[in-house]
């Protein structure tokens, strides 16, 4: 649409134009933003392809453990746990 047809100055915040103070162009098309939700979502599918693999990984080793390793690996981190959720119950006052 010609600026000689327009029904509110450009200037104006409710014209749907571009507003050099925020650097955000109005409208639903907007390609900035759905770029950047691209991005992101490739990283999120990318951190969860990881932490899969590595758990499969520590998985496959743990299976591997002798039987003495496997339960002392098992009472600390029982201990941890218990630990923590101390901590954390302490901060809740739970």
């Amino acid at each position: 649409m010609s600026e000689s047809f327009r029904t509110t100055p450009s200037d104006q915040p409710w014209s749907g134009s571009a507003n050099p103070g925020n650097g955000h162009q109005g409208g639903y098309g907007d390609d900035q933003h759905s770029e950047d939700d691209a991005g992101e979502a490739g990283k999120v599918v990318l951190v969860g392809i990881l932490g899969g693999l590595l758990s499969a990984a520590g998985y496959m080793i743990y299976r591997r453990l002798p039987d003495e390793q496997k339960q002392r690996l098992n009472t600390q981190v029982r201990s941890v746990v218990q630990q923590r959720i101390t901590e954390l119950r302490q901060n809740f006052n739970i």
